[in-house]
Parts: structure tokens; sequence; C-alpha cells
């Protein structure tokens, strides 16, 4: 064997089989292998960097019996600064009372956590990650589609909790400038997300703790103060388009995870209880979902009271979300309030290590060429392109944040409309999926239907989506003019749903795969 062919073949191992331990030769050495990518991947083994990409993981490496490391991944990527920042958003952008806020509170983020909840549990049973699960429903050519809409979602998600960040760094010391939070907490998050999913979790076990803590702490002072403030439930069509519309971003960052469910589970064991893993990441999503925007709801009241000095409305104009959280404790914390405000800065570290370790996985779909770039310089990657956003997008949070929820909340109902409607009228049952066939183009769908259902679902969103830049024409009657409320991912979802099941059928009748 020459050197230049072994070098050819030990790539093509190490790509089917996800590490050099798997892909040696018997009575070679590793030496043998140099190429760079063969030279990357045997550095990145000495520093216990996770290899494995894309590649479905083995029975025999399935060793995260844990169901604590399920529940607390969600926990802690939830339990962060940027959900209580969606709760600011009820009074803030909608003008909702303090009842009505929290009534759509909860049942938008039930909505919104199912699909998150149920999609886990195919990592244990196919060891894939989601977005090679999706080639199940859109093919191999069309989950390129859901893998770019993929990588911009976790690029925007992690820009736009970065800013979240920054914020409170420059309440903490206004002479930090915004870029500095963004690159710290970047930085940070690079560490975590660099050395792979065992990493990831480790950190994800524990991270909740002191976070939670400092929540705690803000809700012990907000209380004392007595300046809660019990605002009135609107009535009307006016109130009916506001409740849609903040249910439809509560919904987006609830249901944000979806597209990588899958990710964090694929080393449970394939015979691990499935309605366990769907209770674990239940809990560990609703508990700090509601838990952080009920307390931001609750919070942003108090830029209501009109008493001439108001210093909740004057931080939260000053810094946002930094500058509110600083005027509830600052006054009766000083210097240790300070501190919570770091701690909650450094939270957003928690809640984006999935976005940017799933964004070098959704990159290996795109193309085979990809798939040859090892995960862990995706991720290095990912994070440059992001601080570049959130950067320039740091002085315009609100509007970025509303229209970036939107956005999301919009897609992923249309891809899970298309994936339900394969999953429950077509496939039914797991044993149904040919699961050795998940990287042979051959032999999974074509993804016509699924693309013509997602052309479809675009066309149900845009006729109910309501935004600053456009309101549909369904919108419009769910509200009062000239804004109504948003109904886009309800009717993405349902037209998505419809059509993949009508489309499904003939394309099996016409290629039968």
């Amino acid at each position: 064997m020459t050197y230049q062919k072994y070098d050819q073949d030990l790539e093509k191992d190490v790509i089917r089989a996800g590490s050099y331990a798997e892909a040696a030769v018997p009575g070679e050495s590793f030496e043998y292998g140099n190429t760079t990518y063969a030279k990357i991947q045997r550095l990145a083994g000495r520093f216990h960097v996770e290899q494995r990409g894309i590649e479905r993981v083995p029975e025999d490496e399935r060793n995260d019996t844990s169901l604590l490391n399920v529940g607390t991944m969600w926990l802690s990527a939830n339990m962060v600064v940027s959900s209580f920042a969606i709760g600011l958003l009820a009074r803030e952008l909608f003008f909702l009372g303090f009842v009505d806020a929290i009534l759509v509170c909860f049942f938008f983020n039930i909505i919104g956590v199912m699909s998150v909840c149920y999609f886990s549990t195919f990592g244990p049973r196919f060891g894939l990650r989601q977005m090679v699960l999706s080639r199940f429903y859109f093919g191999w050519y069309g989950v390129k589609l859901i893998a770019v809409f993929n990588v911009l979602a976790c690029i925007g998600w992690s820009s736009v909790n970065c800013i979240v960040g920054a914020q409170l760094i420059h309440a903490v010391n206004n002479d930090v400038p915004g870029f500095a939070g963004i690159i710290i907490i970047a930085v940070c998050t690079l560490l975590v997300t660099f050395f792979g999913y065992k990493i990831v979790h480790a950190y994800e076990f524990w991270s909740w703790v002191p976070t939670f803590i400092v929540f705690l702490i803000i809700l012990g002072c907000f209380a004392h103060s007595g300046d809660f403030v019990n605002l009135p439930m609107g009535v009307g069509t006016s109130e009916l388009g506001s409740c849609l519309s903040f249910g439809s971003v509560v919904y987006g960052f609830a249901t944000g995870w979806t597209s990588y469910a899958a990710d964090y589970t694929v080393y449970q064991p394939s015979k691990q209880s499935r309605t366990k893993i769907f209770f674990s990441v239940f809990l560990g999503l609703m508990f700090p979902l509601l838990f952080t925007e009920f307390l931001g709801i609750a919070v942003m009241t108090a830029t209501t009271i009109n008493n001439g000095d108001n210093r909740y409305m004057e931080g939260y104009e000053a810094s946002g979300t930094g500058g509110l959280l600083a005027a509830v404790l600052f006054p009766p914390l000083g210097g240790f309030g300070k501190f919570c405000l770091v701690i909650l800065a450094l939270s957003i570290i928690a809640n984006n290590c999935p976005n940017i370790y799933s964004v070098g996985l959704t990159m290996q779909v795109l193309a085979r060429w990809t798939e040859r770039i090892p995960r862990f310089i995706w991720t290095a990657v990912g994070t440059g392109v992001y601080i570049a956003i959130a950067i320039p997008g740091y002085s315009n949070f609100e509007a970025v944040l509303e229209n970036f929820m939107n956005f999301i909340g919009y897609w992923l109902a249309i891809y899970e409309g298309i994936a339900f409607a394969d999953h429950f009228i077509y496939k039914r049952r797991m044993d149904n999926y040919d699961v050795p066939s998940y990287d042979k183009p051959s032999k999974l769908p074509p993804g016509l239907a699924a693309i013509f259902a997602f052309c479809c679902g675009v066309a149900g969103m845009v006729t109910g989506m309501s935004q600053s830049w456009y309101v549909g024409p369904i919108a419009l009657t769910a509200g009062e003019a000239p804004y109504g409320g948003d109904v886009g991912f309800e009717l993405g979802f349902a037209f998505a749903f419809v059509s993949y099941t009508v489309a499904r059928y003939f394309e099996l009748k016409v290629f039968g795969r």
C-alpha cells in the first residue's frame, strides 16, 4: 500500500467511522496519514476533541445513560437572561397586561417545546443528528435547503443572545463597549463547544445553578421593592392581535431547538425509554422558560410607574435588559448586584452552546466537501461569523429580536408540519425508517414532496404573518388594523402538513421511495 493510497483510504474511513481510533487499518500506523485532514484530526484527538461529525454513532459508543444529562442540557440553555428578555416584550412591544401575558406565555411555550421533546427521542433510537434525520423527509438534496435555514438560525440565535449579554456587561461598567462584551461571551462559548458533545453536556449539567440563584435574588429584590404593577388585561380585537403576536414570539423561542433536538441524545443507548427522554426534555425546557419569562413579564410592569423618577424605565431606555436588571439589583445590593449581572451575562454561554455546537454539524450536511472539514473547524468559523453580525446589531436589539424570533418560528413550524406528516401518516413506526440508507442518496426520498410542502407552508406563513414591514391578509382579520395578529406559524404548519400528506402519496407512487 502506497502512502498516498493509504491517506485517501484513511480519510474515507475516518469520514465513515467518525474517528481515527475506528478508522485504523490493522497492521498500519497512524504515522502514514500525512494529509492536512489527517494531521488536523490527529491533533484534535490528542486534546480529546470530539472527532465525530454527522456519521451515525454505533451502539457500542452510546455510553451516556444519564437522563439528568438530557434534562439539564435544556435547563441550563434556557435558564438564561435571553429567556428573561422574551418576557419583557409582552409589555414593550405588544402592550399586554400581566395576566394575559402570563397565560399566552404558558400555553405557547407548551406548543413550542413539544416538537423538541419528540425529536429528542429519535437520537437514541437511530444515533443520527437532527439534520441527518431530516433526509428521511427532504431527501439528500432537499435537506440542504433546511440546513441553510438551520445555519442561519444557529448564527442568528447566537448573535441576539450575545447582544443581551453585552448589554448586561455594559450596565455593570459603562466603560466596557458592547463589542467587547460580545467578544468575551463568544470566545467563552467557543472554548466549551470546540471539544464537543461530552464537554457541552458537562458544562450544561452545572451552569444553571448560579444563574438560577441570581434569578431568585432578582425575584426577592423586586418583590421586596413593592414596585410590581398588576396591569389590566385588554379587550377586543386589539387584545386578540397582541396575544397572537406575542405568542408567536414565545413559540419561536421555545421551538427554536427543534432543528437540532436529536443532536444531544445520540450517545444515549437505543434501548433508553423514549417516554423518559421526552419528559426529561419537557421538564428541562418548561421550568426555565416559564420561570424566567414570567419574571421578565412581572419586572417589566414596573416601567409603567408614573412618579416622575422611574428608575426602571430609565435603566431600560439606557441599556435595555441590562439596564432594567440593574434598576432591580443595584439600589438594594450595590456591588453585589453588579456581580449578579456579570453572572447573568455569562449565562449566555449556556444558551449559545447548542447553537454553536450544532452549526458545525449542520455545515457538514450541505455537501460532501463540507463533511470532510471537521466539525470543530466549522464551530470556529461560525463563531467568527456571529461576532461579525452581533456587533453592528447591538444598537437595535428589540427590533432584531422580535423579527428574528418570528422568522425562526415560521420556518420551524413548516419543518415540523412536514416531519410530523411523514412520521405519523406514512412511517408510523420507528421500525419503518431505513436507517442504514441515511447516507445513500439513491435510497432516500426524492424530496420533491417535502420541497413542494415547504413552499406551500411559506404561502400559508405569508398570509398570516404580521411584521412591521408586512401584514398578511389573514393576519389583518386576527387583530386591529394596521398590524392585526400574527398567525403565521399556525398557518405555515397547517399548509405544510396537508400539502405534504397529499404530495407524498403521489411521490411514493411515482418513485417508490
